[in-house]
């Protein structure tokens, strides 16, 4: 069973900078996809990020396009969120998640049922 542990989250102003960590621990061989996601409160949780283990084109969601960078250490099990230009609209809780194959980036992000407890980012303006 993978278990997934973030970190890096914390308070920052507008237009500062966080990097978060998810560390992956457990059978890992199966993971295919991995992303990143957040949920703020009263709101649905969305996919910002997402990248295929084994190589590929991330995906970003539009809200984070070009302020956002995602990346992955496979000998480390670790997959990271560079959050640069941060808004106040990114405040919100963000998890890090994985799928196995089939699985999908952006859109319905099929697939992804492994997730990890999440790490509170807070931006001020």
């Amino acid at each position: 069973q993978e278990q997934m542990v973030a970190s890096g989250g914390g308070s920052v102003q507008a237009g500062g900078s966080l990097r978060l960590s998810c560390v992956v621990s457990g059978n890992t061989t199966t993971r295919a996809c991995m992303g990143w996601f957040r949920q703020a409160p009263g709101k649905l949780r969305e996919g910002v990020a997402g990248i295929y283990t084994r190589g590929g084109m991330p995906y970003y969601a539009d809200s984070v396009k070009g302020r956002f960078t995602i990346s992955q250490d496979n000998a480390k099990k670790t997959m990271y969120l560079q959050m640069d230009s941060l808004q106040s609209d990114d405040t919100a809780m963000y998890f890090c998640g994985a799928a196995r194959l089939p699985c999908m980036l952006g859109g319905t992000w099929g697939g992804f049922n492994y997730w990890g407890q999440g790490t509170q980012v807070t931006v001020s303006s």
